[in-house]
């Protein structure tokens, strides 16, 4: 067995620094039920966690993650649907007010879906299929500028990643009334975790802007 002296240390500063400090957050959590007011989108990647970063409390986000932060687009085939039925929990059962995309840089789904463009084999049952998502994400940076490439065209698309995943979310009828009826929001946000800099799609001007 492997060594969880890590995982367990970590417990027992959660106790001594959160719960027993004030036990009652957290146990009115599960007495009243959850009710946050962001359902965030994040990757996998244990680099990037939307606790950590953003410095909330329990229950404050309903978080969702998989491989390179995807929202993919709403359909009924097959039988397993794990981002598209968190999302509607969180938007028709929670009644989230604002659901966040957040991609990031550096990220290892979005460097496996170029890699494969490229020609290279990307190895994996689920990992290509999944991450072929983002095909458009890469097209669409090369639309913009033919010339990028390596890393360039990496950080490219993972921005387009965030603008696809928005896009995607609008195709689910539970996300589009809400927004219709102004009840929620959508935002697609960009983290350099090594930068320690985030940034925001400002869809009227179709571009990221520096977060202050």
């Amino acid at each position: 067995m492997s060594d969880t002296s890590l995982l367990t240390e970590g417990f027992r500063k959660f106790r001594e620094i959160y719960f027993e400090k004030s036990p009652e957050l957290f146990r009115e959590t599960l007495r009243y039920g959850q009710n946050p007011k962001f359902a965030m989108v994040a990757c996998s990647d244990s680099r990037v966690d939307p606790a950590i970063v953003f410095q909330t409390d329990p229950g404050d986000i309903f978080s969702i993650r998989n491989v390179a932060a995807l929202v993919p687009p709403n359909e009924d085939q097959g039988l397993y649907h794990g981002t598209s039925a968190a999302l509607e929990f969180a938007v028709t059962g929670l009644k989230v007010e604002h659901i966040v995309i957040m991609g990031h840089a550096h990220c290892g789904g979005v460097e496996a879906m170029v890699r494969r463009q490229e020609g290279e084999v990307v190895g994996g049952k689920f990992l290509g299929q999944w991450t072929d998502l983002l095909v458009k994400a890469r097209e669409r940076a090369l639309s913009e500028d033919g010339t990028l490439e390596g890393r360039a065209l990496l950080r490219a698309a993972e921005r387009q990643g965030v603008k696809l995943s928005l896009q995607n979310l609008m195709t689910f009828p539970f996300v589009s009334e809400a927004v219709a009826q102004g009840t929620l929001q959508l935002h697609g946000w960009y983290l350099d975790i090594a930068e320690g800099a985030l940034e925001y799609f400002d869809g009227a001007k179709d571009t990221f802007v520096p977060l202050t």
